[in-house]
């Protein structure tokens, strides 16, 4: 069987999909291909699952001719599946003329069949979509498989020594706990912890390679909501600054911190307490 995924919106979006659709490859033997924007790519790159992406920038008002084009990628391979994250008038036309035989989404005209939200973490939220197709999804238990090259170059990135490892992972927007702070805390924790190693994760890094820094770290301190969701697949312990508890799973390791429009208003000793410390 052969998927298709019409994937629009950020990287941390992209992320929360990565559980359901490598639960439905393997749990009906499917390979996918994944429409979205050439800048979010890095993110599909994680999964064996995906046999090809398609560059479409779903955000970017795509011309008739791009998604003309689109129709054409679409047709030409033999899909028996499209789960359809996408809305609006232009993609419902492509999928109608598609030879695509099961539509997925959770609205449209060319859907056959509509979903309702699930229930759960944002990832888990999105069960209901393969439920048509007689699978099931468990996100929590969802982990990436990393390549022991890309896990061997960020062991080999990390300061020396044996201590514990925390990695530090701003988000760099406007409203992010202050650069200062962020500076300042590895100061204070090592005042209690000795032998404490800090790492601040460059979002500049492709994506392979920030979840293998995630990875191989011991704790993660982030307000980058793709960092984040690294932590969670790598099972990695994390305190996540501004994320909503409702978005992430339920696990002892995960503590959600501050509000994401005041992480300002965060004091270092709060942000030590959710560290242990």
């Amino acid at each position: 069987m052969r998927v298709l995924a019409l994937s629009p919106g950020p990287l941390a979006l992209q992320l929360d999909r990565l559980p359901a659709l490598v639960s439905l490859c393997e749990q009906v033997g499917a390979t996918l291909q994944v429409a979205c924007a050439p800048t979010c790519r890095g993110a599909w790159d994680l999964i064996p699952q995906v046999e090809k992406i398609l560059p479409f920038d779903f955000e970017a008002s795509p011309t008739l001719a791009d998604w003309a084009n689109l129709l054409g990628c679409v047709r030409e391979p033999d899909f028996q599946v499209c789960l359809n994250f996408a809305e609006g008038q232009q993609v419902n036309l492509m999928l109608s003329m598609s030879h695509i035989p099961t539509r997925i989404a959770s609205s449209g005209f060319s859907s056959t069949e509509i979903i309702s939200p699930g229930e759960g973490w944002c990832a888990q939220r999105l069960a209901s979509f393969l439920k048509p197709l007689g699978c099931t999804l468990d996100a929590d238990r969802f982990s990436l498989a990393l390549s022991s090259k890309d896990l061997d170059a960020a062991r080999a990135e990390q300061p020396a020594g044996e201590g514990p490892m925390l990695l530090l992972a701003p988000a760099g927007s406007t409203g992010d706990w202050p650069e200062q702070r962020w500076t300042s805390l590895p100061e204070s924790i090592a005042q209690r912890l000795k032998g404490l190693r800090t790492l601040q994760l460059s979002p500049e890094l492709p994506l392979n390679r920030r979840a293998a820094a995630v990875a191989s770290s011991d704790v993660v301190l982030s307000s980058c909501p793709v960092t984040q969701r690294l932590a969670v697949y790598n099972g990695v312990p994390l305190v996540a600054l501004g994320a909503q508890p409702e978005n992430l799973p339920n696990r002892p390791e995960i503590r959600c911190l501050g509000h994401q429009a005041d992480l300002s208003a965060l004091k270092d000793g709060e942000v030590l307490q959710a560290l242990g410390f």
